[in-house]
């Protein structure tokens, strides 16, 4: 989880949540709140803020890459992905499903444990000012025997 939370903060966050949303208004026309809705429960991303959704769907819609569709319940406006930004995902479509499975990924970890490890680790971070240096030699042992076994599984072994 950590490292997804670090691939998506990375400059190419906007980048990606660019290609995620071209994806979500290639499906069907949607607004805003919709498109943040369905990137939190689609693909399990922290549901983004209006400031950073609106912003990109301007710059998408200054590029030609969607337009507004019409108005949809409430006055909201509808975005539609217009030739042009088909045309531009198609261009990504290897970054795009890279991004989807690193997505697909960070689901399956959490629902490994990914979650408790997340918060086992800033335990750890806040606690360690206050740890003896025998509770940290005993950390230290942990988390060696702990990579090791992680590393042993992923290889194949038990």
């Amino acid at each position: 989880m950590i490292y997804l939370v670090r691939y998506m903060e990375r400059p190419k966050y906007k980048g990606h949540l660019k290609l995620l949303i071209l994806y979500l208004l290639k499906e069907k026309p949607q607004h805003g709140y919709g498109i943040m809705y369905e990137l939190e429960t689609r693909y399990g991303i922290p549901t983004p803020s209006p400031g950073a959704i609106y912003p990109i769907l301007s710059g998408l819609k200054r590029n030609g890459l969607i337009r507004v569709a019409g108005k949809g319940k409430r006055e909201k406006k509808l975005y539609q992905i217009t030739d042009r930004g088909k045309e531009y995902l198609d261009e990504h479509k290897n970054e795009l499903f890279e991004v989807i499975r690193m997505i697909e990924s960070f689901k399956e970890f959490r629902s490994l444990g990914g979650n408790e490890l997340k918060e086992a680790i800033k335990e750890v971070f806040m606690a360690i000012p206050s740890l003896t240096e025998e509770q940290k030699k005993a950390l230290s042992d942990e988390i060696e025997e702990f990579t090791r076994k992680i590393r042993l599984i992923i290889l194949g072994g038990k």
